[in-house]
């Protein structure tokens, strides 16, 4: 017997939230339905994580006019949830390249980037780029987009978890109205 899924993209504009549901584990039930909330709450290129397994994130960023440069010491993807967004790459002089090789997540560029030009790549809504690892790259959207970068945990990531898990929200509902809050 075949089961027919549909599967529904969101955008900024219009998305369900996210919630609890009783799942069987197939992986068709999961999405990133809460990509599009946390961005639109979120300053330009402000990096929150929403997800995590060990030093593991995916982080989502509200893409909207231009990012500073960021590099890193490993790869990182770019995926282009919303909208539409140009990633500008540059191989770093040794100079400017990440100095601990160990160090986890991305960091700022200081000042412009300096080396050769490595070209640049649209994303589309759906469409993913890889963020190689001791460039410089540099988002620009002209209009609000909204990215999940694949990445590990480092001191541009933001954390937001009170803001953004459900079992908050659960427990304020219960502590205003003095009743716990079954699902």
């Amino acid at each position: 017997m075949s089961v027919a899924y549909q599967t529904r993209f969101g955008s900024l504009k219009s998305y369900d939230k996210g919630r609890v549901e009783v799942i069987d584990d197939d992986v068709k039930h999961y999405a990133f339905s809460n990509c599009f909330e946390i961005a639109g709450k979120s300053r330009p290129y402000e990096r929150v994580v929403f997800g995590q397994n060990q030093i593991y994130v995916l982080e989502t960023v509200r893409a909207e006019g231009n990012s500073p440069w960021y590099t890193c010491a490993h790869d990182e993807f770019a995926l282009c949830m919303d909208g539409e967004v140009e990633v500008h790459l540059v191989q770093l002089d040794a100079s400017q390249a990440v100095p601990d090789k160990d160090k986890n997540g991305a960091v700022l560029v200081e000042g412009a980037p300096k080396g050769q030009k490595m070209g640049w790549m649209k994303l589309r809504r759906g469409h993913q780029g890889l963020l190689p690892k001791n460039s410089a790259y540099q988002f620009r959207a002209a209009q609000p987009a909204v990215l999940v970068l694949q990445t590990c945990k480092g001191e541009v990531s933001v954390e937001r978890w009170a803001e953004i898990c459900q079992v908050n929200a659960v427990a304020g509902q219960a502590a205003a109205t003095g009743r716990p809050v079954l699902n």
